[in-house]
């Protein structure tokens, strides 16, 4: 199936590791070009240069106010414009409500919620007729996750922002669309399953609830998102499509 993503450009932050690299992946595998960002410029350059001569790497941190309008300028500046952002930012610190300071939750709710809707707000404002509006989010947009009180506070509203951006654009033919993870075989999850003091047990205790019972790997989500990013998905819109193995329960 050819997903129409050749010579198309795409913004995808927090890409140097984990799900926004798989999903990088998957769209320059499949013809695309994208800029993708972290946090240090080595790193990002790194990647970038790992991922081939359609990809560029940009220093980038999602609270920053800035950010947004320096990374569509570089796409424009390097690949002459973009067609989509997928913004994918690192998970908010673990911990139960009694654990987590106001300065973690302000923190979170910079990077995590702010910068995702200033992020889309500046795309919306650009983007051609055909664009495309991602966010990866997590399965606590419909389930809470025990341990997880910041991501179960702050993903359901960006997703309700994300459904509401969806009524605003649809109209001038941009779709908004979000992807729900849950227990994807990457360093973040790892580093949750190894909080419970053992890791191996927690991994086989999670995998055990989901009816496929596995992890997921993060080259299914790069796959699952870059269907979900390219112009073959271009009647879907406002959706949040669980990337979970069957994990979630509710429809």
């Amino acid at each position: 199936m050819d997903l129409g993503l050749k010579d198309r450009v795409y913004i995808v932050t927090g890409a140097t590791r984990g799900l926004g690299l798989a999903a990088a992946r998957e769209l320059i595998s499949d013809g695309a070009k994208a800029v993708i960002t972290g946090r240090d410029a080595d790193t990002a350059a790194a990647v970038a240069a790992d991922l081939g001569p359609n990809a560029i790497g940009v220093a980038a941190d999602n609270a920053d106010p800035e950010t947004a309008a320096r990374l569509v300028a570089a796409a424009r500046e390097r690949f002459g414009g973009f067609d989509g952002v997928l913004i994918s930012v690192g998970g908010p610190p673990a911990g139960l409500t009694a654990d987590i300071t106001d300065a973690q939750w302000q923190a979170a709710f910079d990077s995590v919620f702010l910068g995702a809707v200033r992020f889309a707000r500046t795309a919306a404002e650009q983007l051609p007729s055909g664009g495309v509006i991602g966010f990866v989010l997590s399965g606590s947009v419909r389930e809470p996750i025990p341990g997880l009180t910041v991501s179960n506070g702050l993903r359901p509203g960006l997703a309700g922002f994300a459904k509401s951006l969806s009524l605003e654009v649809g109209p001038r033919g941009i779709r908004v669309v979000g992807l729900l993870p849950a227990r994807i075989d990457t360093d973040r999850v790892r580093e949750l399953d190894a909080l419970s003091g053992d890791a191996e047990a927690s991994r086989e205790r999670n995998a055990a609830a989901i009816p496929l019972r596995r992890y997921g790997t993060p080259e299914e989500f790069g796959k699952a998102a870059a269907f979900l990013l390219s112009p073959a998905a271009s009647y879907l819109t406002g959706l949040m499509l669980p990337v979970d193995g069957g994990a979630l329960h509710n429809f």
